[in-house]
């Protein structure tokens, strides 16, 4: 028995927890339209409006304020429903906020009537002229007219029906064919295979490419006959992207034979001859053969060894620059030019038998972009409600550079965060009570028809304040007049116009026999001029509060107290 009990407070507990719907929460709510901005994210509708300065979009589209219950300013009214006549016209306004009984009270719907001022409008002016027709040979076109509506923007109305129409037309020549021209070929091989920089002026090599005027060709039987195709049909390209053109290098005149290389024994006399006549580049063979010779002298001193040439560069370790590192070619030479001799020893070349070289003159390569480590998203930016928090990564782990892809993707982030507190929410005034009963101040003395003052207040509310928000602007809660207690009070009275038309009520035809109406009276203004226009001795303006039995007697011509119309042309009740 007791683990039903405890089974039962459970299923309790679980059911009492209820989560609101999820809702698409916005950080703006525009009254006077009533649409929402700054669009946040998805979360609980009850989340979202922790803070009533913020709204969201309801299931059917439409945006809701997280704010008190307010109504939106009235629309401005609409045209007349008629062009001619008696009609009607209206204007409407919404309830936006949280607990939208409040606006029981109030219309959301006001009609009144209203006189069509376009019983003559003319509508439609005369047809203007037919436009030239879309074709000039070859067939059938269309050309088109226009009509300008000439009523003023309360009548447009009046106009009904297209404001332009077409019709049919033709020209029976032929028409001319314009020459158009054809897809352009593939590009020639390269007129030579590198680039010559020997003489004064490189000469690069180039290709062509071709196209013809036949897609189609321009018509010659024609009147006029087609035009031909505009610009060139070859273009020419330089191949900048070649290479320089090897330059194999040449030997020079032999210099004259040098001292005995000893002063001993058998030696040598060199000879030597430089390889720049011209000199190689670009990857040009070196000179073949070796750049010195030798003729023997006698001496019996040992030979030491002499390099050879430089052999040609040879190949970069790489086609184009990577990122920090650049390529490299080498070249080497042999310790042969003589080599040293054995018997006696002869002493070997001094110096390395290779060199490295950069190779600064290649290209860099593509480096293609990637994205950096996201940041920490931003700390709440509010300090009620939800808000958006942020974050970025650059597109720096590499940047993109030399022609390389920038990174895909997004570079931004976000994620809506909440606070979990609930942002203060202002006091709203209420309306001001009705005005109490005119009592006089000094006891239960009625003075209801007497010609002595009394005082009245009427009170008002601040409502909906909550979470420690500001209390509402203004003076007080209270407000105090002096007052006479005329309330059916017989007095004298003259008659003096009529009140304002009331709005048509109700706001729709419940049939076609039963039309909404509107009411007017008569005024029948009393006369008070034997009461002291103020009260007291700080002399406050005295208000006449109550409805006295006034008697203007009968009113002018006598004509009727009150007067009903009919609301013609009601939109019926849907």
């Amino acid at each position: 028995m007791e683990v039903l009990r405890v089974l039962l407070v459970l299923v309790l507990l679980l059911g009492s927890v209820q989560h609101s719907e999820c809702v698409r929460c916005f950080a703006r709510f525009h009254l006077p339209s009533g649409e929402c901005d700054e669009e946040l994210g998805e979360v609980d509708k009850d989340d979202c409006c922790q803070n009533p300065n913020y709204g969201y979009q309801e299931t059917n589209g439409t945006c809701q304020s997280c704010g008190p219950p307010a109504w939106s300013p009235w629309s401005p009214w609409s045209p007349c429903n008629v062009l001619c006549g008696k009609g009607v016209r209206q204007r409407s306004r919404k309830c936006f906020g949280v607990g939208q009984s409040e606006c029981v009270n109030g219309d959301k719907l006001q009609i009144e009537p209203c006189e069509g001022t376009c019983c003559e409008d003319q509508g439609w002016g005369q047809w203007l002229d037919w436009s030239p027709c879309s074709v000039t040979c070859g067939g059938v076109g269309v050309r088109r007219r226009e009509r300008v509506c000439s009523s003023p923007p309360e009548c447009v109305a009046a106009c009904s029906g297209s404001s332009q129409e077409t019709e049919s037309c033709a020209a029976h020549n032929t028409c001319p064919v314009h020459g158009g021209w054809s897809s352009w070929s593939g590009w020639s091989d390269c007129s030579r295979s590198c680039i010559d920089d020997q003489g004064a002026d490189p000469i690069i090599p180039s290709r062509t490419r071709r196209r013809s005027c036949s897609n189609p060709a321009p018509s010659k039987d024609t009147a006029p006959p087609g035009d031909s195709c505009p610009e060139d049909d070859v273009q020419e390209q330089l191949c900048s992207e070649l290479p320089n053109c090897p330059v194999n290098g040449n030997w020079g005149a032999w210099s004259p034979a040098g001292p005995c290389s000893v002063s001993c024994g058998e030696g040598l006399q060199l000879s030597t001859r430089k390889c720049d006549s011209p000199t190689p580049k670009y990857g040009g063979w070196y000179c073949e053969g070796p750049s010195t010779q030798s003729s023997v002298c006698q001496s019996e001193c040992p030979v030491d060894g002499f390099w050879s040439g430089w052999s040609n560069w040879g190949e970069c370790s790489a086609s184009c620059i990577p990122q920090g590192r650049t390529p490299v070619r080498t070249r080497r030479r042999s310790c042969s030019n003589p080599a040293p001799s054995i018997t006696p020893p002869g002493r070997g070349c001094q110096g390395d038998n290779h060199q490295v070289e950069d190779c600064n003159h290649l290209p860099h390569c593509k480096v293609d972009g990637g994205w950096g480590s996201w940041s920490p998203f931003t700390s709440c930016p509010v300090t009620c409600g939800v808000g958006l928090q942020v974050s970025i990564r650059r597109c720096d782990s590499p940047a993109p550079q030399h022609g390389g892809r920038p990174c895909p993707g997004e570079g931004r982030r976000s994620s809506i965060c909440s606070t979990n507190v609930h942002c203060p929410v202002d006091g709203v005034w209420s309306e001001w009570s009705a005005w109490s009963p005119c009592k006089y101040p000094f006891g239960a003395r009625s003075i209801r028809c007497e010609q002595v003052g009394g005082s009245q207040s009427r009170v008002r509310e601040c409502l909906h304040r909550a979470h420690n928000g500001s209390i509402c602007s203004g003076d007080s809660l209270m407000d105090r007049r002096v007052c006479y207690d005329v309330n059916r009070c017989r007095v004298k009275g003259s008659w003096d116009g009529w009140e304002t038309w009331s709005l048509c009520r109700p706001t729709c035809a419940i049939s076609a026999k039963d039309n909404p109406k509107r009411f007017r009276k008569r005024i029948c203004q009393p006369d008070f001029s034997n009461y002291s226009p103020t009260i007291g001795r700080q002399r406050e303006k005295a208000t006449f509060f109550g409805i006295p039995l006034a008697d203007c007697g009968v009113p002018p011509d006598g004509g009727e107290r009150h007067q009903v119309e009919p609301c013609l042309n009601v939109p019926a009740c849907s």
